[in-house]
């Protein structure tokens, strides 16, 4: 028995050693990001003929979605997710809810009418796009719309969840789907943000 005190222990503080080192790694980040920014997130529509909708936890995918704002003269939109923030908590619940296609976004809707080219960005969690952006699909029109999902990632995506994914946005009345993206690596040996911009040039 006390064996099994001694293993539950140690368990219980390597899982809380992970998390701290994780969410220490992504406010790190998310500092690092802010300083790279371009653009402020988006009041009101411009004339442009394209919006850049993202949702990013620690801004590297926020990152990409302003280099594509940029490179596409589009509309900045970032939606958040007050259950994601950063920290331990906000981490905890992206892992339980990695797999699932229900958030509670801000805004919920966007006025997407005028734009014909939609870039929707969103970092992966096991293997599928974070919550956020499948909840903003489900309360958007896209009608006539061209999307392009963008995702960031540690690992890798199933295409599966990809395949959901485009199913869901030609619902929604999409005419097209695309599918970018960046794997970055894993946190210790990821792509620096000038390499992970440069691999998506050149796509």
């Amino acid at each position: 028995m006390k064996w099994l005190y001694l293993v539950l222990s140690v368990v219980i503080l390597g899982a809380f050693a992970l998390a701290f080192l994780v969410t220490r790694i992504e406010n790190a980040q998310s500092l690092a990001n802010k300083q790279l920014l371009l653009y402020e997130p988006m009041n009101q529509a411009t004339d442009s003929t394209t919006a850049v909708v993202v949702f990013s936890r620690s801004g590297n995918t926020g990152v990409l979605a302003d280099h594509i704002a940029n490179k596409t003269s589009g509309d900045l939109y970032e939606i958040t997710a007050d259950t994601y923030q950063l920290g331990i908590p906000g981490w905890i619940s992206a892992l339980k809810d990695a797999r699932s296609n229900v958030a509670d976004i801000t805004p919920s809707q966007i006025d997407l009418s005028q734009y014909k080219t939609v870039y929707l960005g969103s970092p992966i969690w096991l293997y599928s796009p974070a919550p956020p952006i499948w909840q903003f699909v489900k309360d958007n029109d896209l009608t006539g719309k061209h999307v392009v999902l963008v995702n960031s990632f540690n690992s890798k995506f199933e295409q599966s969840f990809i395949d959901d994914f485009a199913e869901l946005v030609k619902a929604q009345g999409a005419v097209s789907f695309t599918h970018k993206y960046v794997k970055r690596g894993r946190m210790g040996n990821q792509l620096t943000t000038a390499q992970m911009l440069e691999k998506y040039d050149q796509q």
